[in-house]
Parts: structure tokens; sequence; C-alpha cells
């Protein structure tokens, strides 16, 4: 299938992305923000929807997205243990241009995912301040690194340097052509598990548990429902099992999709709102979309990160490196 022109989620139109990397000694973590649309999302929301792949995970927001089918804030980044800064910087970011919130309009309801950096990163020490939240908001653009960057910085993925991945693919519905974007933050799978061709490093350690995570977010901007874009990411395991995970006990493995196509008014000026929303007949071609993109996304997290040394020497030696010294043996 076609790859965008960045083979990016900003491939999608609107979407930018921003980050804050971390790096000093003990310390390697970060924040990456997805801002998904140039418009106010708050006043005007996206059709959104998210999955629940395996629940061993502390992403904040997914109750009320889950239950309205909406997003009205950016989606932050970062490590477990952060959660709460990073969704507090969210909500105070939203407060700046929307006094309404909180007065006359209700509340606002933030989204934030995390993965467990706390082999490379002394999540302990609670690192990530309210203002590298705001720092990664203004980094934001079409263009951004992918590896050991934003709340990638101290990510595993296969026991190699994982991180922040992307990637794109573009389809073609009435003669039109429309784009499906992906992100992931990759901190999952076992190396002896890892596939890829002409790569294997089956029986070079020992059976362990598979305790990672992935955090991953499809943007579209095909029209579709809440309930098709759930659809979506029900498939997302398929790219996991492809590059070799099992989806093991201990991870925790989220997708969030969103469409920029139809735009839901805060506030009702009449009873009913119309939408164009995509034919089921169609919708194979967006799930092979975003299976491909999200498989080619955790890739290039892994070809994207350098290696990296961190708390108490731990280290996490990139792709590139891992199969050198495989080839050294």
């Amino acid at each position: 299938m076609k790859k965008g022109y960045r083979n990016k989620i900003t491939d999608v139109k609107g979407v930018r992305v921003g980050h804050k990397t971390i790096a000093a000694g003990n310390v390697q973590t970060g924040v990456t923000v997805i801002l998904p649309t140039e418009g106010d999302i708050f006043r005007e929301k996206l059709t959104a929807s998210c999955h629940v792949i395996n629940g061993f995970g502390k992403t904040g927001g997914l109750i009320q997205l889950e239950e309205l089918g909406v997003l009205e804030s950016p989606i932050a980044l970062t490590n477990t243990l952060c959660v709460g800064t990073v969704q507090q910087a969210l909500v105070r970011y939203m407060l700046q241009d929307h006094p309404e919130i909180g007065t006359t309009s209700g509340t606002v309801n933030v989204v934030v995912g995390e993965c467990n950096d706390g082999y490379l990163n002394d999540i302990r020490a609670c690192s990530i301040q309210e203002s590298n939240v705001y720092e990664a908001i203004a980094d934001a653009g079409k263009d951004f690194a992918l590896g050991a960057v934003g709340a990638g910085r101290g990510m595993s993925c296969f026991e190699m340097k994982g991180g922040i991945g992307s990637a794109s693919r573009v389809l073609e519905l009435n003669g039109e052509e429309y784009t499906v974007g992906l992100l992931v933050l990759s901190n999952f799978g076992l190396k002896n598990d890892y596939i890829k061709e002409n790569v294997s490093f089956h029986d070079s350690v020992k059976e362990q548990v598979e305790q990672g995570s992935i955090i991953i977010i499809l943007a579209t901007d095909i029209p579709m429902s809440d309930r098709q874009l759930k659809r979506v990411c029900k498939r997302m395991p398929v790219a996991l099992a492809r590059l070799g995970s099992h989806l093991g006990n201990g991870s925790g493995d989220i997708a969030i999709a969103f469409s920029t196509a139809n735009k839901i008014p805060h506030s009702a000026d009449c009873s009913f709102i119309s939408q164009t929303i995509l034919h089921e007949q169609q919708i194979d071609k967006v799930f092979r979309a975003g299976i491909e993109a999200c498989e080619e996304a955790i890739q290039s997290s892994l070809d994207a990160a350098e290696t990296v040394v961190g708390r108490e020497g731990h280290c996490r030696y990139s792709l590139q490196d891992t199969v050198a010294e495989m080839k050294k043996g």
C-alpha cells in the first residue's frame, strides 16, 4: 500500500507532534505530545475511540473517550509515574484559552498514555515537570524525530532500544486519496520473539516474562464513526503479532484512534448534526492500512533509536548495534 509523503502520522492534515527529551545520566525519559488539529479541539471535537488490548496500564482519559466517542484535547505520552503531572499540565494548557471550562460548560477530558521506562530511567525520581509538557507542545510540527526521543527516550522494544515510531498509508476512496497515520510508543517484546527478515535472535537469551507495553495512536482524515474507529483499533494486535509479540500478561497495550474529518461542536445550536461516514464495505482497506502502518511504525522505532545507557549503567543497544554484535559472535 502507498506510503504518505513523510511516512509519519503528520501526513494526516492538521496533525503535529512535539517532543521534550530528558537525557541526563540516570534520568532517561521525556514527553511526546500529539496535536490532533490546528483548530480549537475543545470547541470542535474530533470523533475518536480506543481499545484496551491488554490493560496493564495507567492511561488517563479513556473512560470518557470510550463513553462519548470524542477527543477534546491533545494526546500526551510519558512514563508511568508521571501521568498525573502530564495530565495536570494538559488541563492547565486547555484552561488557558477556554474560560468556559469548569464554569459554564463543565470540565475537560485530557488523554495521557504511558509506558514504564524504569529499566533505563530512574522512574522513582518523577523527573517530568509541567513545563516539559509545554515545551513538547511548543516543539510540535509536521516533521519530528523518531526513536529514543520524547516519551520514547527510556523505552525498550524486544529488549533493544525502542521508543517513538511512526508511519502512514494512503488509500483511495471514491476517487480521492485519504491517509491513515500511526504513531507508537514501543516498550514491549522479548528479543527471542522478534521476527524480521534476515534477523533472528532465537536462543540468544534465556526465556523471560514479557512485561512491556505499547501505546498506539492512529489518525485519519477518513470520515469514520467512533464505532468504526474502535473496530480499527481492535485490529492493531495483528501488527504486534507480525513482529513476534504475544501480548504478555504484564503488557499494557492500548490503541487510540481519531478522525479529523468530522467536527463535533461543543455547543449545540440545534438538536441534530449531520456527518458523513465510511461505508462498512470499504473498511477492510482501513484495517489493512492501519495494520501495515502500525507494523512499520514499531519497526521505525527500532531502526531510528540509538544505544542508550541509563539508570545504574543499564544499557539497551540499538537494533543496529545488536545485529553488529551478533555478527561478530
